[in-house]
């Protein structure tokens, strides 16, 4: 039996397709399904493919930063969410970094804005490869580096 890594309650994953190096997650063994936030969600075709063009705030508190991403579209799906409503999404597989690993996935897109987490990693997406501490966080090491504070220099007079 392979050996599995443990996560915590609350994890840094990345998007390397959708071009989101990092991003806050809540490890969400209750939801079947990722999520990520999006919004300005646009279907299109490419080469008469379905695909998705949609924009997100990988920040949290942070309206400024944006990123465009594009991906295929796998289909749409009516998704209950914790209070129990449903919610037609639009839904993509699309690879998740979690620590060293890679894992490929289906992602629904929604409009998490009000919500503390970007992204929720749903079991399916850890089925296999990783168990969870819920009582720990960030065990899988890619936490975003601050920048050095750097002291202020007068201007030589």
């Amino acid at each position: 039996m392979k050996e599995r890594i443990t996560l915590g309650w609350r994890e840094w994953v990345g998007f390397p397709d959708l071009g989101i190096p990092q991003i806050k997650a809540k490890v969400d063994t209750g939801a079947r399904t990722s999520c990520l936030h999006a919004f300005l969600v646009e279907p299109f075709e490419r080469d008469g493919e379905p695909w998705v063009r949609f924009d997100i705030h990988p920040v949290q508190r942070d309206i400024e930063k944006v990123v465009s991403c594009e991906a295929p579209l796998l289909e749409k799906r009516f998704v209950r969410d914790s209070g129990g409503h449903e919610e037609l999404r639009y839904v993509i597989r699309t690879v998740i970094a979690i620590g060293d690993q890679r894992v490929e996935a289906e992602v629904t897109l929604t409009d998490r804005d009000t919500m503390k987490f970007r992204v929720l990693l749903g079991r399916t997406a850890m089925r296999g490869q990783f168990v969870v501490d819920p009582g720990r966080s960030y065990l899988s090491g890619n936490r975003p580096r601050k920048p050095k504070s750097k002291r202020h220099q007068p201007s030589p007079k």
